[in-house]
């Protein structure tokens, strides 16, 4: 029986120390991870409001005559396509700008779907104008006054007014 006692303790002893070490490995990888993470720099996801636009004055590259909807769009972003025949309908019945930032098929049927009634930058000086305005999320549409200022923006169309009819 004093061995079967002993036997029990000791058992008993070395499932105390194992959750001890357990214990101690995860309190390693969880530093472990923080590290990782510091070392890579990863950023952190940041909220885009396009109202922060709202003020600002669209670079002269923007602006084009009788234009109240700027529409940015990136020929790599479904939603934009999504949203390109929305923008055509407006641009059909008012002044409309569309900047469509990258290259290649998906940018030409971008453009195809923005359809004819829109003036286009595209390229790199559509890369440009998206930096110089601040734009941060595709696809952003913009209402300008007649200066080129913004007045209000958004990333869905529905959420602007119907501007005014272009002259």
């Amino acid at each position: 029986m004093p061995f079967l006692i002993a036997a029990v303790v000791l058992v008993g002893v070395l499932c105390l120390f194992d959750l001890l070490l357990t214990f101690a490995v995860l309190r390693r990888l969880r530093e472990h991870t923080a590290e990782l993470e510091r070392l890579a720099g990863r950023p952190g996801f940041s909220s885009y409001d396009p109202g922060m636009l709202v003020g600002h004055r669209l670079p002269e590259a923007a602006r084009a005559p009788g234009a109240t909807l700027v529409a940015f769009f990136d020929a790599q972003c479904d939603t934009c396509h999504d949203h390109a025949p929305k923008f055509a309908v407006r641009a059909r019945r008012y002044g409309a700008l569309a900047v469509v930032s990258g290259d290649g098929a998906r940018a030409d049927e971008l453009v195809a779907a923005v359809g004819p009634d829109a003036a286009v930058i595209r390229g790199e000086d559509a890369h440009a104008v998206a930096d110089d305005t601040g734009i941060q999320a595709f696809p952003t549409f913009v209402l300008v006054d007649g200066e080129g200022s913004v007045v209000q923006a958004s990333t869905e169309l529905a959420e602007l007014p119907e501007p005014a009819p272009a002259a």
